[in-house]
């Protein structure tokens, strides 16, 4: 496509896109949101760059390729139940521990934002090669 207007709207809603999108993600497990909600977002911020670029460019773009992103996310979300294993109890129970970050205080992190960011991988890898696929026919 060759909308001026379209190229340079692309260039300001991709970061913040992507940016709600690891917004979802974080704060999924307590309040709505979440990795597959935070993973749709952030592959409608590529499809919407391969509409406009096109998928090859799009691909070039994202520097990964999609199916990279369903096998990390499907080992991270095993990772996350493999924890549980490790510890003695049933897989993919949720475990939590404190991360200190100084001035930022303490956060709570656990083994459900792992899943979430497993679930977050694999939509954004499914998504995209579903959208490339079709993009390139």
């Amino acid at each position: 496509m060759t909308s001026l207007i379209l190229q340079v709207a692309v260039r300001v809603l991709m970061p913040l896109l992507l940016m709600f999108s690891v917004f979802l993600l974080v704060r999924g497990h307590n309040l709505p949101g979440g990795g597959f909600s935070g993973g749709l977002v952030a592959a409608s911020a590529w499809a919407l760059f391969a509409i406009v670029y096109g998928a090859g460019a799009a691909r070039r773009a994202l520097r990964v390729d999609p199916l990279t992103l369903i096998a990390a996310g499907l080992g991270t979300i095993l990772a996350s139940g493999a924890v549980g294993l490790v510890s003695g109890r049933p897989f993919l129970t949720g475990l939590w521990g404190a991360l200190d970050l100084g001035a930022y205080g303490a956060w709570m992190v656990g083994t459900p934002l792992l899943f979430d960011f497993g679930v977050y991988l694999s939509v954004i890898g499914v998504v995209l090669t579903i959208i490339f696929v079709l993009e390139e026919e």
